[in-house]
């Protein structure tokens, strides 16, 4: 009868296993964060809010210098007013409770490419809005002017008045609810459903 035998280190196996499962759920983590903000972005742009508030929406690791079993990920937006308002669809009013003013085609575009303020407006064109109260439907902010070749209301060069006719540019309500266009509660929730299952993946890959 041949007997062997061998001594196995218990200690090193076990901190070779520690290593193994901080690097798995780092990397789980990493994972997750990086198809969330994937997922998030792809929301926003297809819902027609443009990749540039897309690109707001960033991913990170902690910790972020070496693997840990209690890693986390975050992920987040740049801009987190105005995603947030497209997630949750809120009731705006105005700051001072009166009016708020929404442009129309006719009023073109403000500085920066940002909507125009009334006031912005009328420093621009030169042209004096005049308000139209209306007891169905929107109230108005109209100016007396023409229509541009791109639809925008100007001032009319005419010495006789000849084209010159009234224009709507703001509409003029008391509230507004914003749609409800994004619902990042469903991606987060399944990026959350998704971490198990990849930090079993990575330890037995590892």
């Amino acid at each position: 009868m041949k007997l062997k035998l061998e001594i196995t280190d218990i200690a090193a196996l076990m901190r070779a296993e520690v290593r193994a499962g901080e690097k798995a759920v780092t990397t789980a983590m990493r994972e997750a964060g990086i198809s969330l903000k994937s997922a998030w972005r792809g929301q926003i742009s297809g819902a027609g809010l443009g990749t540039r508030l897309a690109r707001t929406i960033r991913s990170e690791t902690y910790p972020k210098a070496r693997p840990s079993l209690n890693a986390a990920a975050l992920v987040w937006s740049k801009a987190p007013v105005i995603v947030g308002a497209h997630d949750t669809g809120p009731l705006i009013r105005s700051r001072g409770g009166l009016w708020l003013a929404i442009p129309l085609e006719a009023a073109g575009k403000g500085r920066g490419g940002k909507r125009p303020t009334p006031r912005e407006w009328e420093a621009r064109t030169g042209l004096k809005l005049r308000f139209i109260p209306r007891r169905r439907g929107p109230s108005l902010l109209v100016a007396e002017g023409r229509l541009n070749t791109k639809g925008r209301a100007v001032a009319s060069r005419s010495k006789t008045g000849r084209g010159l006719t009234t224009v709507p540019i703001f509409l003029m309500v008391r509230q507004v609810r914003l749609r409800k266009r994004l619902d990042l509660a469903r991606d987060g929730e399944r990026a959350v459903n998704s971490v198990p299952a990849r930090i079993v993946k990575n330890w037995t890959e590892g």
